[in-house]
Formats: C-alpha cells, sequence, structure tokens
C-alpha cells in the first residue's frame, strides 16, 4: 500500500493561533476517547463549534468517521464528554435530547425511491418526532433552504444525483437541527453538482453548525468557515481555509478517508 502524503501531518504544518473560540459553543467536546478493541480512533480530543460551516480533515484512520459516529450518537466513546448546547450525551436522557437537535448526513443515506420529496421529509420529520401539526411548515422550510419546492412533487427516483443529496441535507434539516453532520456530502457528484453543493453548504451555515467530514481539501476550501484537521485521534491544527491553503503541498486535494 502506498504511503499517504497525508499520513504524518505534524512535522509539516506550523502552528498558528487557531481561530478565537466561539462565544457560545453548540458542541463541545472534552478529552473524547475511542477505542475499538486494540486501536485508539480518538485520542483525548477537545474541540468548540459555533455556527458556521467547519471542515473536517485527515489521513486514513485519524478519527473522523469515529468523531461523527459520536456526535450522531451511533458510537460511545470510551472516555471524556460531548455537549450539544447543554445536553451530555454520557446520559441516556442527554444522547434522546441531543437527538432532537441533530440533523445527520451519511454518505449512503437509504430512502424510498418511490416516495416524493415532500413525502420522504415528512417520514423523516414523523422519526425525528417533529409534532405532528409542525410537519407541513418543517418539510416546507427544509425544502426552501435546499432549493427544492419546485421539486417537491418529484419522486426521489426521478432525481439527479445532485439533487438526491439535496433532498438527503434537506432530511438532515427537516427538524431545524442545531448541529449538521455531513459525512463525505459531496461523493459521487460531478464537478458542477459540486460547486451547487458548496453554496449550499455555505447557506444553511449562516444559521446552523455544520461539521462536514470529508478527504476533498476542495470542498474545504469553497465551503468552510473553519478547517480541523486530525492525525491518528488528535488534532494537530484548527485554522481558515485561507491559511490552510499557505501549506501547499503538506495538505495535498485529496486527503484520504477514515
Amino acid at each position: 500500500m502506498p504511503r499517504s502524503p497525508m499520513s504524518s501531518l505534524t512535522p509539516f504544518l506550523p502552528s498558528p493561533p487557531p481561530p478565537p473560540p466561539p462565544a457560545r459553543p453548540t458542541l463541545e467536546v472534552e478529552g473524547l476517547t475511542v477505542r475499538y478493541r486494540r486501536r485508539t480512533a480518538l485520542d483525548g480530543l477537545a474541540l468548540r463549534l459555533g455556527p458556521g460551516v467547519h471542515g473536517l480533515l485527515g489521513p486514513n484512520g485519524a478519527g473522523k468517521s469515529s468523531l461523527v459516529r459520536v456526535l450522531a450518537t451511533l458510537t460511545r466513546p470510551a472516555a471524556g464528554r460531548v455537549r450539544l448546547l447543554g445536553h451530555d450525551l454520557a446520559s441516556a436522557r442527554g444522547r434522546t435530547g441531543a437527538r432532537r437537535l441533530l440533523g445527520y448526513l451519511p454518505q449512503e443515506f437509504g430512502y424510498y425511491r418511490s416516495f416524493t420529496v415532500r413525502e420522504f421529509l415528512a417520514y423523516v420529520a414523523w422519526l425525528k418526532e417533529v409534532p405532528a401539526p409542525e410537519v407541513p411548515g418543517a418539510v416546507e422550510r427544509a425544502l426552501t433552504r435546499t432549493g427544492l419546492t419546485a421539486r417537491g412533487d418529484a419522486r426521489l427516483r426521478e432525481l439527479s444525483g445532485g439533487m438526491v443529496r439535496r433532498a438527503g441535507i434537506a432530511q438532515a434539516l427537516v427538524n431545524d437541527p442545531a448541529l449538521l453532520l455531513l459525512d463525505e456530502p459531496t461523493a459521487g457528484l460531478d464537478p458542477e453538482q459540486r460547486v451547487d453543493f458548496r453554496a449550499l453548504l455555505r447557506e444553511v451555515g449562516r444559521e446552523t453548525t455544520v461539521l462536514v467530514s470529508t478527504h476533498l481539501v476542495e470542498d474545504v476550501a469553497q465551503a468552510c468557515t473553519e478547517v480541523t484537521l486530525l492525525e491518528k485521534g488528535r488534532l494537530v491544527l484548527r485554522t481558515t481555509p485561507a491559511d490552510l491553503a499557505a501549506y501547499g503541498d503538506s495538505v495535498p486535494g485529496e486527503a484520504g478517508g477514515g
């Protein structure tokens, strides 16, 4: 296996001061550790995020997917604390409260191809326990935010790949989440669709805290307000896309998955 050009970030990256912490963070992560048998996926990670689009970069095995899964309440950490607007994910009650404030778009998401976009969003709103009287309004708001109002009555099987990804973001937004988690959101999109999708992320990030796990530095440069680089389960750099560009070849255009 060829060695990833990002397999050892630390020796090549200077340590500029990170962006100032948010005054009122949406998400607070302290000492987060995740282990899979003998492998440590996250090692004492600390992170605070506020509104905006935050890129998450790193080579294979850096811990990106593990972090997203913990934040989505799909994986329980071995140690550390995660709080989403005061909800502590260590307790069952905290996880239940946090799920109501979460939106999640995995790289591959399931849907019924025969559903219209509106039907799909209404179904997801029901799964997320949006009160029944509020569902129609929630669906229309999600359609508006993602530019899908004109396609609301189209069946999912009729949509292009780019439109399906928009529907994926719409389902993640239907409960008006405080934290939106996106795992490789531009996977499978052509260049024009990726440009449109990045513009959508920037628009959503005006009101919501968005965490984008991706291996494409280009996605981060075009869509994100801040960038977090992980290596071997640890945070090695927090910076802005503009400062990230100054590192040149130390951060290649494709940073690997994981």
